[in-house]
């Protein structure tokens, strides 16, 4: 399958910006058998593209500076992605960053009392641990709906568990710190998603992964309770959303943003 992103962020300031940096990682992987990149561009408006390198999860990041004076920055990513259905297996593991960092909580996935009377309501009886996988991503959507607006970037694991609702960045965090509590490496993935439904999303999406013996890499998108295939498309990864985020940053100034995201994804 290919699919077609055309992605804009636009942010909008009531006030001259002093200064501001932003890290892009809205590039997709390139991975043989599973993604390929037949085109992308990322243009900006109101800013300066200061540098791109690879980080140390692979993931493509552009640094884009705002000089003073402009009241507005516009990213613009569009380009076509092919993909073949995998099954949500990613695969065996690559990278610079060894395995066993996987297993290491973050403030944003630390296993609490929430997630570890999560796992514990879980039981023991399934065949093997990519089931009860399966079944912890159910009991995680059961326990937290998929609601917008009542967390943020900032929420943990244990607050969203403790809290009325949350989104895909919500599940993708508690099912991680979950999994680490078990012993399987876990991350978090940015990325795209095709609805069948539509082709304007309202944002872009998140899901985790976690690591099995002799298997690899399986993806676990728990918002909407199945493994990804090949209508996701995987941008970034890392331990969590702070390192796969699609646009972060900082800026020197009291203006305050407005921002706007426009994302169409489609065949």
């Amino acid at each position: 399958m290919f699919l077609r992103v055309e992605h804009t962020t636009h942010y909008r300031y009531d006030a001259p910006v002093g200064y501001a940096l932003q890290q892009l990682r809205l590039t997709p992987k390139d991975r043989p058998g599973q993604q390929r990149i037949h085109d992308w561009t990322i243009e900006v408006e109101g800013g300066e593209k200061q540098l791109h390198y690879v980080d140390h999860h692979g993931n493509g990041v552009d640094l884009i500076a705002v000089h003073g004076g402009d009241a507005e920055l516009v990213i613009r990513c569009h380009g076509a992605v092919e993909l073949l259905t995998t099954d949500g297996v990613i695969g065996a593991h690559r990278g610079a960053m060894p395995l066993w960092t996987f297993l290491r909580p973050t403030p944003l996935t630390r296993a609490g009392r929430g997630v570890r009377a999560l796992t514990a309501g879980l039981g023991r009886d399934f065949a093997n641990d990519i089931e009860r996988a399966h079944a912890l991503s159910a009991a995680i959507l059961d326990r937290l709906a998929y609601r917008i607006g009542v967390t943020d970037a900032e929420t943990t694991a244990e607050q969203a568990l403790g809290g009325e609702g949350g989104v895909c960045q919500d599940h993708a965090h508690i099912f991680i710190a979950a999994m680490r509590h078990l012993g399987h490496p876990a991350r978090y993935v940015s990325g795209y998603l095709s609805m069948d439904d539509r082709t304007h999303q309202d944002a872009t999406h998140a899901w985790a992964e976690a690591h099995f013996d002799h298997i690899g890499w399986i993806g676990f998108d728990v918002s909407n309770g199945h493994s990804p295939d090949e209508r996701y498309i995987r941008v970034a990864t890392g331990l969590d959303y702070r390192d796969a985020a699609p646009v972060r940053g900082m800026r020197y100034g009291a203006a305050q943003e407005n921002l706007v995201v426009q994302l169409q994804v489609q065949q």
